[in-house]
Order: C-alpha cells, then sequence, then structure tokens
C-alpha cells in the first residue's frame, strides 16, 4: 500500500499536545500560554527561520539554500509535509544542507507515496527525459505510465504520474542515501532479520497492532506508556532525524543495518541529536501527551522504506 508519509498522517490527528484544563485559574492558563509561545519562538529560532531566496510561499518554485534554512522551514512555508519535501530532492541531505544548493519545493497538488508513482506538475522545460534523469526513471516508463499524453505536447502545469521503480539510474544510489527521509527502494529485497530482536521501545500495552484501519489505511503499531514513558532505542543504529512533523508531532527516525528504519513519533521531549550513534535501550524522547490525555507512542518499522509489521524482528513477549 503506497502511502505518501509511510507514516500516513491521516491516521495521526491526535497531536501531541497537552489538553487545557478548564479549572484552572485565568492566571495560571495565562501563564501557560506564555510558556507555550515561548517554547514555540525558541523552536522557531533554532530551526532556522530565514526565508531564503524566496518571498511568500516557496511552492512550485526551485529555492536556493542561504544560511540559516533548513528543510523544515520550508516545508511549513509551502505547507506541504517535510516528507514530500525530502522525496521530491532525492540528493539533498537532510541534515548537510549547502549555502547555494537548490532544492525543488513541490506543490498541493504534487503526491510522493513511498515506492511511487509520484505526481509530478510539469515545469516550463520540463520533458520526460528531464524529469526522468532527475527522478530516476526511463522516458520511456513515464510515457507508458501517461497514456493519452503527447510527449511532444506537453503543458506546463499538467499532472503526470512518474514510476520510480524502474532499472537502475545516477540518481537512485543519492535517493536511497538521503539523510533523514524514508524514500524507499524499488525492490529491498527479502527480508534479513537481525541475528538478534529488537527490544521493545517502550514499556506498555499495545493500544493499536500494525495494519489497515478502518479507513483502508495503513496504520502503525501504536503503544501506551506511563506519563513518564521514555522511548527507547530498539537496536543499534544512527539518528537520522530529530524534529517535529506536521501532523506527527515529534518524531526520531533511525537508520538500522539490514537496511532497516524505525520511526518513533508523538514524541515530547526529544533526548538525541541527528548522527548519534544509539545502542538497544537509548532514551531517545519522553513519551507526549496527546488529545485523548494518553501518553501514546507509534512505532513504524521499514525494510528499503517500506512498512513492516514490527513483531516481525520484536523479541516476544
Amino acid at each position: 500500500m503506497n502511502t505518501e508519509y509511510g507514516l500516513n498522517a491521516a491516521d495521526f490527528s491526535a497531536r501531541a499536545q497537552a489538553e487545557p484544563d478548564v479549572n484552572r485559574p485565568l492566571l495560571q492558563r495565562a501563564g501557560l500560554a506564555l510558556r507555550w509561545l515561548a517554547l514555540i519562538c525558541l523552536g522557531l529560532w533554532l530551526s532556522g527561520c530565514a526565508t531564503g531566496s524566496y518571498s511568500g510561499s516557496p511552492a512550485g518554485q526551485w529555492v536556493t539554500i542561504q544560511k540559516g534554512d533548513t528543510l523544515g522551514q520550508i516545508a511549513r512555508d509551502a505547507d506541504i509535509p517535510l516528507l514530500r519535501l525530502t522525496r521530491f530532492n532525492p540528493g539533498v541531505k537532510i541534515r548537510d544542507l549547502k549555502v547555494g544548493q537548490r532544492i525543488l519545493v513541490p506543490t498541493a497538488r504534487e503526491r510522493a507515496p513511498s515506492g511511487g508513482p509520484y505526481r509530478y506538475q510539469l515545469r516550463p522545460g520540463d520533458t520526460y527525459s528531464k524529469v526522468g534523469r532527475y527522478f530516476g526513471a526511463s522516458p520511456q516508463r513515464i510515457q507508458a505510465a501517461n497514456p493519452g499524453k503527447d510527449p511532444n505536447d506537453l503543458d506546463v502545469g499538467m499532472l503526470i504520474s512518474v514510476p520510480l521503480n524502474g532499472g537502475p539510474s545516477r540518481s537512485a544510489p543519492a535517493a536511497r542515501a538521503s539523510g533523514g527521509s524514508l524514500v524507499a527502494r524499488p525492490d529491498p529485497g527479502p527480508l534479513q532479520k537481525p541475528g538478534q530482536s529488537w527490544r521493545w521501545p517502550a514499556a506498555g500495552s499495545v493500544t493499536r497492532e500494525f495494519g489497515t484501519n478502518g479507513n483502508g489505511q495503513l496504520a502503525p503499531m501504536q503503544i501506551r506508556t506511563a506519563a513518564s514513558g521514555i522511548a527507547s532505542a530498539p537496536a543499534r543504529g544512527e539518528v537520522r532525524f530529530a524534529d517535529s512533523m506536521r501532523q506527527l508531532g515529534n518524531v526520531v527516525i533511525l537508520h538500522h543495518s539490514g537496511n532497516l528504519q524505525s520511526v518513533l513519533a508523538q514524541c515530547g521531549e526529544i533526548l538525541v541529536k541527528v548522527g548519534q550513534q544509539v545502542t538497544p535501550g537509548t532514551p531517545l524522547c519522553r513519551v507526549a501527551r496527546g488529545n485523548n490525555g494518553q501518553h501514546e507512542l507509534l512505532f513504524d518499522v521499514r525494510h528499503g522504506g517500506k512498512p513492516i509489521d514490527p513483531r516481525e524482528i520484536l523479541e516476544k513477549r
């Protein structure tokens, strides 16, 4: 099943945040609001508030990276998911942006589901060959994926389908190496289970198993923890992303051996940094309190960017 977030954003309406207490005295609530405002301002300052080389929304533009820019801020300015932005820039490393680097910011009409096909909006000068070189797909496959559209008569603004599971290309390795994103390999091959089972990322009860929900969408495992719950590394790996994502709260993404990735979402305080090496049990974040008043961690495991049931590699309990 293809999902743009890989972590289906539609399944995570319970964003991690504290519920207001209507019985709290007015001054105390005002103080709480001011603290939240201070935290928001601090977060914006830390993430870099520069708007880069664009004015207004950067959606649909090529943006030249300037000092202080972050992909997270650009995604927020464009009102698009961060993962869509990273998938549209397969050669860009999220934790290694360079001043002067140019990135393509997708529009709200474009999509980047795991494994493809991407929905791409044609820009001035685009051809199937040019688009194919950028995304690592042959022009012949793009033409086959868009029957009825004359490749010699393409209109700016037209939406086309870009399949990603073709043969190898120069851009494919860069896409797989993109730090922090969960860009899927077209075919990761059979899952090689780790020699040692992964430990559970948090103590608590599973309130939702991995699988398709009532809306037919793929949903990750959800683990309910105590109020003081800590999410920890399930296996040895490297932190590739530790920041907020729209609709997911704070998120930590780890890359592990065997082409495996783990994602922990709905975090509160993040306890690690990008690039940090972790071992099983390393504290990653505090589990946040959601709108339902519960502390619930979203746990997603990927093989080559494709979702798998965490129980396949977690220790039995």
